[in-house]
């Protein structure tokens, strides 16, 4: 019969589909009908009179009908959805939750279908699998419906589910963990212990986006520890010396270059509220792998303690080393690098109170004096809150895990990329 009537089952589908979306289900029901005479196993048409039946307090009438929907449509979400419906008015829970499982198998990203379930999970007492579903619910549901002021009262509802479970886990897991960690160093356990911040909702898993050349199998680690590295110590040590020769500079202020300087006729992007401002100002020893010698001979004591470091080299692009000043209240929007090749380090010279630096989900204050290294294709973003200026020196050095071949290997990429495209194209800051 199906194959006979195609035409008229489709007109009459369009037909009962647009009534149903103005709310004029009644109307909608004859046209339902005729197409279950011309084909009494079409799934949609059954589906919508058990919904029907279900609505008016038919419970028997629904079955029959939402049973053989789901019989004719086993793909058929929403007919599973209410069939569990109707089961649950039925006082047979484990039937609804049986069905439920099945519209999620028909379509697994049915937010809807999760939020059901965790409603009767909790009705069980099942209150751990609610959260379960409470939270896989949130990961599919769209930005629009959670926008949807009608839908706030579920929304807050589901995220307090999943917050009760996600303590409750983090409680569980570290009463597992405790004696593992018990005299072992805070570092011996740094990894697992993000992890489980991780998993119990307490932080976000980062990953890294280079804008222009990512590198594969490099873990995306926000902050590295600068003590597991020898050159380090040297570059610490000069820090008196480093902060001296920025003093010196300061104090006529000349050299001082905007940092963010958009070419004429491109897109001003993200840095737009600081481009060619002294907002955020750079003072140049090398710049795209050139040194600016006016400045670089004003601070030999900082080229010194540079020489030390693995400064990343790129014709054309690298090393790239400057002092950078941050003038009070202002904010760095968050950005991400060019290229996980490399690290970024900072060595913090004059820090007042009210300054950081966000990576991922961590934060960390500068520390005068005390490096920070940090992967700067991780999304990050940079802060002055006090009323006094803040500036760091800032250089950057091949991530540790690179070979020397691979780090051949991205000299080579990048300056074939800028070949490619020609040495003014935007390719990012490396």
């Amino acid at each position: 019969m199906t194959d006979f009537h195609p035409p008229r089952i489709a007109d009459l589908l369009a037909q009962a589909g647009a009534l149903a979306r103005q709310g004029r289900g009644e109307e909608a029901e004859p046209l339902w009908r005729q197409v279950l005479a011309l084909d009494p196993r079409h799934p949609t048409a059954l589906n919508q009179l058990g919904a029907r039946a279900l609505a008016q307090g038919d419970l028997a009438a629904a079955r029959d009908y939402l049973e053989r929907a789901v019989a004719a449509g086993p793909s058929l979400a929403i007919a599973h959805a209410n069939l569990a419906r109707l089961r649950s008015q039925s006082g047979d829970m484990e039937g609804a939750l049986a069905a439920l499982d099945s519209a999620i198998r028909a379509d697994p990203v049915a937010w809807g279908a999760y939020f059901e379930k965790a409603r009767l999970l909790e009705a069980c007492g099942r209150q751990r699998e609610a959260g379960m579903a409470w939270s896989t619910g949130l990961q599919y549901m769209p930005e629009t419906a959670m926008q949807a002021p009608q839908l706030q009262p579920v929304l807050q509802q589901a995220r307090q589910a999943v917050a009760r479970m996600q303590a409750e886990l983090a409680a569980f897991l570290e009463d597992r963990m405790r004696d593992l960690g018990a005299g072992r160093g805070r570092r011996d356990m740094e990894r697992m212990d993000h992890a489980l911040d991780i998993v119990s909702g307490r932080r976000s898993f980062v990953t890294a986006r280079p804008l222009m050349l990512p590198i594969p199998r490099l873990p995306a680690i926000p902050f590295f520890h600068p003590g597991d590295y020898p050159w380090t110590a040297k570059v610490e040590a000069a820090f008196p010396d480093i902060l001296r020769e920025l003093q010196a500079l300061l104090e006529n202020a000349s050299g001082f270059v905007p940092y963010v300087q958009t070419p004429a006729g491109q897109p001003q992007g993200q840095f737009r509220d600081l481009d060619r401002t002294l907002d955020w100002s750079a003072f140049f020893l090398w710049k795209n792998g050139s040194r600016i010698d006016a400045n670089a001979d004003r601070c030999p004591c900082t080229e010194a303690a540079l020489a030390h470091a693995p400064q990343i080299t790129v014709p054309g692009r690298a090393p790239v080393s400057f002092f950078s000043a941050l003038r009070p209240g202002v904010h760095i929007p968050p950005h991400n690098g060019a290229t996980n090749a490399r690290l970024t380090v900072h060595l913090p010279l004059i820090i007042p109170p009210d300054c950081a630096l966000r990576v991922g989900d961590e934060t960390r204050a500068w520390e005068p004096g005390k490096l920070l290294m940090f992967d700067d294709t991780i999304r990050h973003e940079a802060w002055n809150r006090s009323d006094r200026l803040r500036v760091v020196l800032i250089f950057d050095v091949w991530h540790p895990m690179l070979t020397d071949l691979e780090r051949e290997a991205v000299a080579r990429i990048v300056g074939g990329m800028m070949s490619f495209y020609g040495h003014g194209a935007d390719l990012g800051e490396l």
